[in-house]
């Protein structure tokens, strides 16, 4: 593969996988190719990044030897329509869009064509993301790679089948959402108890923040590193009943699985 990569569509995740990739020097501004109808955002990217190459018209972008869709859902269809003849025919096409199958956007670029499907998430916009990829059946390792490369600049990154791709979708896509409502019910309680609540917000999002990194460095079950916490008797082990009276569990697990059928509903339409 060569070095140009195409954009189309450079929003909060396009912009987040732009930066990355140049900040990190992982790549050259000059290997990349944006596309975006805002003036306003490609010459942002144009004054942090000197020697990118910005474009109203997505044909420009079309013509990377691997093209990033980053624009939402409900527009693929006509944006894809509008570039199609434009791709060549080793083009790499990533998609990064919830519910989307590699055989529908197959289906809209009209013929054979290489695709692999992407899911990041919001944390990407600091380089803290997790990014599942699924690549097509005709894609090939060095193009896997390539992918897997540009992801890895903002984050994690883990491959999956197809059939896992919605579910993954509610744990990694959609949850942050949920996350960002547990630091912000996690800061009231703590107003309602006298903190002010810049000062909450701080606290609860560094202990979100420091439990979930040590879940990742230390290995352990959830469990044990949870009942490291709880002392017998103590006021932590009550606020587990608490949260276990309340069905805090329960509405999590409903929750990943709601989002997964709504995220399949996506693909069907």
């Amino acid at each position: 593969m060569n070095n140009s990569i195409g954009f189309i569509g450079a929003g909060n995740m396009g912009g987040a996988i732009i930066k990355g990739l140049l900040s990190g020097g992982s790549r050259s501004a000059s290997d990349l190719i944006v596309s975006d109808p805002r003036e306003k955002a490609l010459s942002e990217l144009s004054t942090a990044f000197p020697g990118i190459r910005t474009s109203g018209d997505n044909s420009e972008a079309a013509s990377a030897s691997l093209l990033i869709l980053a624009v939402k859902p409900q527009v693929y269809e006509r944006v894809i329509k509008g570039i199609r003849d434009r791709i060549a025919p080793k083009t790499v096409i990533v998609t990064i869009a919830a519910g989307l199958t590699l055989e529908k956007v197959r289906g809209w670029f009209g013929g054979k064509v290489k695709v692999i499907r992407t899911m990041p998430n919001t944390p990407a916009l600091i380089s803290e993301g997790m990014t599942a990829i699924c690549p097509g059946s005709d894609i090939e390792d060095e193009e896997l790679q390539a992918v897997q490369d540009i992801f890895d600049a903002v984050g994690r990154t883990v491959i999956l089948s197809e059939h896992l791709m919605d579910a993954y979708t509610s744990l990694a896509g959609s949850s942050p959402a949920w996350v960002f409502m547990f630091l912000e019910a996690l800061a009231d309680g703590a107003v309602r108890e006298g903190l002010p609540r810049k000062i909450a917000y701080e606290i609860a999002a560094q202990a979100v923040s420091g439990s979930a990194r040590l879940a990742v460095e230390s290995g352990l079950h959830p469990g044990i590193l949870k009942d490291q916490v709880c002392s017998p008797g103590g006021a932590t082990i009550e606020a587990v009943s608490t949260l276990e009276e309340a069905g805090f569990r329960s509405a999590i697990i409903r929750a990943v699985s709601d989002c997964t059928a709504e995220a399949r509903k996506l693909g069907d339409k």
